[in-house]
């Protein structure tokens, strides 16, 4: 009985836009700009995408046939659809990090009164998976799905601290160091110094350099092989968590990092 082929076909070669298909290609980047853009109409997607109304048209209601995206009929609105959802969750149940990190990501919550996040590094960014908001009324707020660079995010810091230079040098060289405040670090030897310091006392601080006004404090999770994987954060107004405050936070945010990577099986380096 003949094998089934399980890896690419013999004809295709390692071109990735050879082997695309445009229409598809097309069809995932107006559903990731509806995700990132709720509430637009079809003109105003097809301007923001430079595609064809008819072309955005034919997208969208092939979509919303698999319930990627539902449209509010009287304005005609588009949003992303629980079609979408399905498919972002079956990507969470790939770790049991996202569950692990509940109860301790609730425990920061209430030990410090601000937000507290979870992230991964996806494609050289980070990407925010899950949150547990505080009650107040200011407060910092990255729904799952949200994407912030890795040199002005607590998480992103956190990671890179504990990179193999090589990758994180690599990172920087791809995505490059744009400013964003006043505080960000845009240059390289400044950025290396902080992660220096980062890995010194066990975590990141983001003084106000991706948001003015905003501060992060993150600490790392690892892997079986002692490799960062994810990072716990707590992230609020810089007017409730002044900088005297990140040594504390920074040792509960520490300890709940630790919690997820001993409770998933990981090792933290010595």
């Amino acid at each position: 009985m003949a094998q089934k082929p399980r890896g690419r076909p013999k004809a295709f070669n390692d071109k990735t836009d050879q082997n695309t298909v445009q229409a598809l290609d097309r069809g995932l980047d107006i559903l990731t700009h509806v995700a990132q853009n709720p509430g637009r109409t079809l003109s105003e997607i097809a301007e923001e995408t430079g595609e064809a109304i008819a072309t955005v048209f034919r997208a969208l209601v092939t979509l919303q046939g698999h319930g990627m995206v539902e449209v509010d009929e009287p304005g005609q609105f588009w949003h992303i659809g629980p079609g979408a959802f399905r498919v972002g969750s079956a990507f969470l149940r790939r770790t049991k990090v996202v569950e692990r990190a509940r109860q301790p990501m609730d425990q920061l919550m209430r030990e410090t009164g601000e937000t507290a996040n979870l992230g991964i590094e996806v494609r050289d960014e980070v990407l925010f998976v899950a949150q547990v908001e505080t009650y107040e009324a200011i407060r910092a707020f990255f729904p799952p799905g949200t994407r912030a660079p890795m040199h002005s995010s607590g998480i992103g810091k956190a990671l890179l601290a504990w990179y193999p230079e090589e990758k994180t040098r690599g990172i920087l060289a791809r995505k490059g160091l744009e400013k964003f405040t006043s505080l960000t670090l845009t240059s390289e030897s400044a950025l290396l110094r902080d992660l220096s310091r980062t890995r010194d006392r066990g975590f990141a601080i983001d003084d106000q350099e991706r948001a003015e006004g905003m501060r992060c404090v993150a600490a790392p999770i690892f892997n079986a092989h002692g490799e960062p994987v994810a990072g716990l954060s707590v992230s609020g107004p810089a007017f409730r968590m002044g900088l005297s405050d990140a040594t504390r936070i920074g040792a509960l945010v520490r300890a709940a990092a630790d919690q997820v990577t001993e409770a998933t099986g990981g090792t933290r380096p010595a």
